[in-house]
């Protein structure tokens, strides 16, 4: 299965923002046979519409506390609006692509977060529909991802983090290595003066750049996230920039581009 699709997790103003060209690399990874398998977020439009509706919303510890008011917008957002705009572009390429949410066939299965009580309607993936996600590929389109999950009584919805969806899928697939882009080039370290992309890092060596401050602002949420990508059979997650020429087809054929986060 890893051989012929990857898992690819990117934030929808990332995607939004990206050149004609990454979307003409999709298809020509397409026409090889390697099918990316697209999980993507959506946030900064989320807040967008919540703000025109009047509906407040915070976070607590990274996780946006979700109602019902909420979740309608998240799902309106998410798998309506960010999701078809993607497979749009995608299409726009020559490429073949299928939007889906998590809800689709029970595609992602989710149970409440343990600080439910704190931000409600929010989920963990305990399980993804690999063999929905299977079909799809072989029938040749690229599917694309919003992560609102299902309870087990397939009732209620879950908000379910990007990052923490992508890596679910990505394990229930079987993939070991992750691709997420982003608009920076990697996670930097300053050497001798000069601003540097580190190749490779481990998880524990990200904790200890948080916390000296070398991996500060923005920055931390992007590594975090993608530290979240890694659980069950993912090996590794690499963080790229979307706007690099042919970025996507340079990583799978083993090109040194990024930062490659290793367990």
């Amino acid at each position: 299965m890893s051989a012929m699709c990857f898992v690819m997790k990117c934030g929808g103003s990332t995607l939004a923002a990206l050149p004609d060209s990454f979307f003409k690399d999709l298809k020509g990874l397409q026409d090889e046979a390697i099918i990316p398998v697209i999980v993507h977020g959506g946030g900064p439009a989320i807040n967008d519409t919540l703000g025109k509706l009047g509906i407040e919303t915070e976070f607590v510890g990274g996780l946006r506390k979700t109602n019902e008011a909420v979740l309608d917008v998240v799902e309106m957002v998410l798998a309506g609006q960010i999701n078809k705009e993607i497979v749009r572009k995608i299409q726009l390429s020559g490429a073949r692509a299928l939007g889906l949410s998590g809800v689709d066939g029970k595609l992602i299965q989710a149970e409440p977060v343990a600080n439910a009580h704190e931000v409600g309607l929010v989920g963990n993936v305990s399980h993804v529909n690999a063999e929905l996600i299977q079909g799809v590929v072989k029938m040749g389109y690229m599917p694309v991802i919003a992560p609102i999950g299902l309870g087990a009584d397939g009732g209620q919805r879950y908000n379910i983090n990007a990052d923490t969806a992508a890596g679910a899928v990505a394990s229930h697939l079987g993939v070991e290595r992750m691709i997420v882009v982003t608009d920076v080039p990697g996670i930097m370290k300053t050497v001798d003066g000069e601003k540097k992309v580190l190749p490779t890092v481990t998880v524990q060596e990200i904790d200890e750049m948080i916390a000296s401050g070398e991996i500060y602002g923005g920055m931390i949420p992007k590594v975090r996230a993608a530290v979240q990508c890694i659980q069950g059979k993912v090996r590794e997650v690499i963080i790229v920039n979307g706007a690099e020429p042919e970025v996507l087809s340079r990583v799978i054929k083993g090109a040194e581009i990024g930062t490659r986060i290793v367990k």
